[in-house]
């Protein structure tokens, strides 16, 4: 889940480097450096946690060119030891890394036997010491005989002291995009295309052990043999601009508040007598001849994928099922040609969702992607993508993505429901769909009756969060938000199961949260609440304004606007982000970039 930069051309590479770092840091934020060549010598200045650390110690002479990392820790602990680039023994030879080396053991114990000293705990300085192994004075060519030897998923640089001008890159099932811009006078290495400062550039994604020779405008490719190759390069225009909080407290809360402008956005212009996606390239005949639906997402997008598939049911009545990517890449599916697998993820770049899509193609299936971040990998290599139109998602702790990621899904059922003539009254629901930003800015309104619930509940290190039909895959997300910012332990479960084992934890100390706006399982929750209510445990619940019997259940009522159960999500997760942030705010935690976690995961 790190994060890997180079530049070499004319502008101070410090700085370019600084810049890209910046825009990287949310895939991880343990550790940060920079790393070039200065008077056939290289320098390094590194240090351990976010990147406002390494620019209060930044201390670097004028770099011909330069490396720069920012690490989410895999092996070895959070110290400056372990922080990137890594230099080989002999201190000629500097890596960056992205990924993980499975077998990185076995070959570090072979090169400790012939001599080869360590400073790390990495795996990554590993490959740097084979690459010194091997080097015979063509960078490239040592970096191909270390590829044999490594098991994993990796993008890696390297630099050579005594090769000034060139950063050689090499990818393996890991992100990696090399830019070179118009004039050629520069070019850029990145986990992420989108953090290239400039109008445009042509960009070669590398992949199966393709290795890039980068000089100032030029990018010499060769093929896992070694052959050099003519690789085909995508002219991208990037819009990047700073990311800024416009005045609010943190990134979470601003893009709590965007919510009802992204769900706006992500239905613009898609519907017109019938759903329609202007960038979708599959055809109504192909999607006639789908007879099953497999979703696959990981954290929020699999909690947006459980929804989709209660929407495919009940609206389109399609058969869909959702599989946590992690798993279903190791599963036996039973797929063919005539099902769709539908790859769900914020970024992109989500490494276990990326292999289990690559799986599923193997059984000749057609991939859809749902996706916020154009020129990703998902985008890329999924057959067809809809875009969530989301606008950047700063803050680790996702909100906006996956309401736009549950608008897309009822667009899409309804999309199916059209075209299996369902007798669903499409026309009706999207009317009703055009009312959630008003029902959502109405909640933001209300955000200070949150507050007040959340400082009650915020002494508490231990919840559960109930909910039944569109509330239990709500109630699974809201949990995760509270996991994620405040570390509280916050579990989930169907409300039904309550009595099945985990009623056992609940007293005076294990406060229940319920969300209890599906109007189908109305008297079923309002039972489930009065056995929590016998054991004593307080109780903060989610209703639609006229389930007033909450009143007599519930210790802390917060009452949305009513709406149709596979429309309820939306206002009900917003109160969950809102009672989280606030949790997490009053315990003092550091919201927008959470310990342990990064925004894109890119390592399984």
């Amino acid at each position: 889940m790190c994060g890997i930069f180079g530049y070499v051309g004319k502008k101070n590479p410090i700085n370019v480097c600084m810049q890209g770092l910046l825009h990287l840091e949310y895939r991880g934020y343990d550790s940060t450096g920079i790393g070039g060549i200065h008077n056939g010598k290289i320098e390094i200045c590194k240090s351990e946690g976010k990147l406002a650390n390494l620019k209060k110690k930044l201390d670097l002479p004028m770099l011909e060119l330069a490396i720069a990392h920012t690490r989410w820790a895999t092996h070895g602990k959070v110290n400056h030891a372990n922080a990137h680039p890594l230099l080989d023994a002999s201190g000629s030879i500097a890596l960056i890394h992205n990924g993980i080396i499975e077998n990185y053991q076995e070959l570090k114990e072979n090169l400790i036997k012939e001599g080869i000293p360590f400073s790390s705990e990495t795996d990554s300085e590993v490959v740097v010491n084979l690459i010194a192994k091997f080097y015979k004075g063509d960078l490239a060519q040592a970096i191909h005989k270390a590829l044999g030897l490594l098991k994993g998923i990796f993008a890696f640089l390297v630099i050579h002291k005594d090769h000034p001008q060139e950063i050689i890159a090499t990818a393996q099932d890991c992100p990696l995009s090399i830019g070179c811009n118009i004039d050629k006078s520069e070019s850029m290495i990145s986990s992420d295309p989108n953090t290239f400062q400039g109008d445009s550039y042509d960009i070669f994604f590398l992949k199966e052990k393709e290795i890039a020779r980068v000089t100032s405008g030029c990018v010499e490719i060769f093929d896992q043999h070694l052959k050099s190759i003519r690789k085909r390069s995508e002219r991208l225009e990037i819009e990047q601009q700073a990311p800024t909080k416009n005045g609010f407290e943190h990134f979470m809360l601003k893009e709590i508040f965007e919510q009802p402008s992204t769900i706006r956005r992500a239905l613009l212009g898609r519907f017109n007598q019938g759903i329609f996606f202007e960038e979708l390239q599959l055809s109504n005949v192909f999607f006639k001849s789908i007879e099953n639906l497999w979703i696959l997402g990981c954290g929020t997008s699999s909690h947006a994928g459980v929804l989709g598939t209660y929407l495919m049911e009940d609206l389109a009545r399609f058969p869909s099922s959702v599989e946590i990517a992690s798993e279903a890449r190791y599963r036996n599916p039973i797929l063919s040609k005539k099902t769709l697998v539908i790859a769900v993820s914020q970024s992109g770049e989500t490494a276990d969702l990326l292999a289990a899509t690559r799986e599923a193609q193997k059984y000749g299936c057609k991939t859809l992607g749902i996706c916020n971040v154009k020129n990703s990998t998902l985008v890329r290599e999924t057959s067809g993508v809809i875009f969530l139109r989301a606008g950047p998602e700063i803050s680790v702790c996702s909100t906006k993505a996956f309401t736009a990621q549950l608008t897309v899904f009822i667009l899409l059922s309804l999309y199916f429901a059209n075209l299996r003539n369902t007798q669903i009254d499409v026309g009706a629901i999207y009317k009703e769909l055009l009312t959630i930003p008003a029902h959502i800015e109405q909640i933001l309104e209300r955000q200070e009756e949150i507050q007040k619930i959340a400082k009650k509940y915020a002494k508490f290190d231990d919840f559960i969060f109930l909910g039944r039909r569109y509330m239990l895959p709500t109630a699974q997300e809201s949990a995760l938000k509270l996991k994620e910012i405040s570390y509280a332990n916050a579990n989930s479960y169907a409300a039904g199961e309550l009595k099945h084992g985990p009623i056992a934890l609940l007293g005076p100390n294990f406060p229940v949260i319920a969300f209890c706006a599906n109007r189908q399982t109305r008297a079923k929750i309002a039972s489930n609440l009065m056995e929590v209510k016998a054991r004593q445990s307080p109780i903060f619940a989610i209703a639609p304004v006229e389930f007033t019997e909450m009143e007599a259940i519930a210790d802390d009522v917060f009452y949305v606007p009513s709406t149709i159960d596979p429309l309820a999500p939306f206002s009900s997760a917003v109160v969950g982000q809102l009672f989280a942030y606030y949790i997490a705010k009053e315990r003092g935690s550091d919201i927008d970039q959470p310990r342990n976690l990064a925004k894109s995961v890119t390592v399984e």
